[in-house]
């Protein structure tokens, strides 16, 4: 009874092992046929939209060949989970970005966007935005043929991104652009060129967040040409380790000048305070602070003539620093740390380049509120001195030991804790 039963077991395994070959090929056909579905489907639902739908994404890996876009305000599209509701546009043959919205009062959680052409998720001059458990990678890893832009906000107000994770992207991992009034908050971003990326928006707090083995890990930036100057930016709470991965930026772009090593960069941006950090073992340095003209993406491009390419206002203090400045990537700032600190040192874990503007000097110093001010213990800096061909490299802190007033907290409407605006009503209530 056992051999026999032991041959019908054999027998019945064979049988299934010969019908294999034609159920695996009608089985390949259903999911084919499903993924079809289910692509006709999600562009059928966002076309025909309403203000106030919620557009839910089953569990699954989705392969996605062309562009997706929402016009419609009010909209919510919720995964199942980033790691969950997968849209993989591997074989992507229309389009560039993965998601493209032009919209306001938008929420898009739980899911994640793969392997775009372009940019993963762009929301373009949208209000009162939410991206909020994405996570968009590049599958491949680290290389310039990656879309340039992870989680892209460009020209919006009253934006939040939360607990995001972007992964590969050849220009910046996640960016705000152009806006007003962001947070950006418990996201991690890694292998990027720039992992997070604030420029030209007014008003942005970035905190909580991870930023690691990216070219430069936080960026805080101003470019000419744009709509709008940014300024008031606040980068605290924030880890910001071992961002040493070899730019791999198109050429040409300003996120390709960026040296790998680079923790946090302010680059011609004012009113920037950078607290209550993690900073380790950025090779170049685990701050930089530059103004435009020595960033290495200057040129002889016209630039708006109200354009200030010079940090001001930056006031870096009680953040936790731990090796970095070892290795620094350019040639200049290899040759610098040799003849300045010896092959065992290190450069300091603040690098500026020394660029002020000299008409709104005031007995030749600039005036308090636009210093670059350091209290943060025993943290050194070097001074460069480009704007005199570095010939007055300088480490003596002194005149960098100051305060500045601190910037208020961002504030969105739509983030406020239950009951929240009935207390503060009742507050108002009582002061009136």
């Amino acid at each position: 009874m056992k051999t026999s039963a032991y041959l019908g077991v054999v027998l019945a395994a064979l049988l299934a092992a010969g019908c294999s070959p034609e159920a695996d090929k009608k089985s390949a056909t259903a999911e084919q046929a499903g993924a079809a579905d289910f692509q006709k489907n999600l562009l059928k639902q966002l076309i025909s939209a309403k203000p106030g739908d919620v557009i839910e994404l089953p569990e699954g890996t989705f392969p996605i060949n062309r562009s997706l876009s929402l016009n419609v305000d009010g909209v919510t599209i919720r995964g199942a989970g980033m790691d969950k509701t997968i849209l993989s546009f591997k074989d992507q043959i229309q389009g560039a970005e993965g998601l493209l919205v032009n919209a306001s009062d938008f929420t898009l959680e739980d899911l994640a966007i793969e392997d775009t052409i372009g940019d993963a998720l762009k929301v373009n001059e949208g209000e009162n935005i939410i991206i909020r458990n994405i996570r968009v990678e590049w599958t491949n890893g680290p290389a310039t043929e990656n879309g340039a832009y992870g989680i892209y906000p460009v020209q919006t107000k009253n934006t939040l991104v939360e607990g995001t994770v972007a992964i590969g992207a050849s220009d910046a991992g996640i960016y705000v652009g152009q806006s007003q009034n962001v947070i950006v908050r418990n996201n991690r971003a890694e292998y990027n060129v720039a992992g997070i990326e604030i420029e030209n928006t007014i008003g942005a707090d970035v905190y909580d967040n991870v930023a690691t083995n990216n070219t430069g890990g936080i960026l805080v930036f101003n470019m000419p040409n744009l709509p709008q100057p940014g300024h008031s930016t606040r980068v605290y709470d924030n880890k910001v380790f071992a961002n040493n991965t070899e730019n791999f930026g198109h050429e040409g772009t300003p996120v390709a000048a960026v040296p790998a090593g680079s923790g946090i960069v302010i680059n011609s941006n004012d009113y920037v305070e950078i607290f209550n950090n993690e900073i380790a073992d950025n090779d170049t340095a685990n701050i930089i602070v530059s103004s435009y003209y020595t960033a290495g993406y200057y040129s002889d491009k016209s630039t708006q003539e109200a354009f200030d390419p010079y940090p001001e206002g930056i006031y870096i203090y009680n953040n936790q620093f731990t090796g970095g400045g070892e290795s620094p990537d350019h040639l200049e700032l290899k040759a610098l740390k040799l003849a300045k600190f010896g092959l065992s040192g290190s450069l300091p874990d603040i690098l500026w380049d020394g660029v002020v503007n000299q008409d709104k000097l005031v007995d030749g110093k600039l005036p308090e509120p636009l210093k670059l001010c350091i209290d943060n213990g025993d943290a050194g800096i070097i001074n460069i001195d480009a704007s005199n061909d570095f010939k007055n490299i300088s480490t003596d802190i002194t005149a960098h030991q100051c305060t500045l007033e601190k910037l208020p907290q961002i504030v969105l409407d739509f983030d406020q804790p239950a009951g929240e605006d009935s207390k503060m009503a009742k507050l108002e209530a009582e002061d009136a």
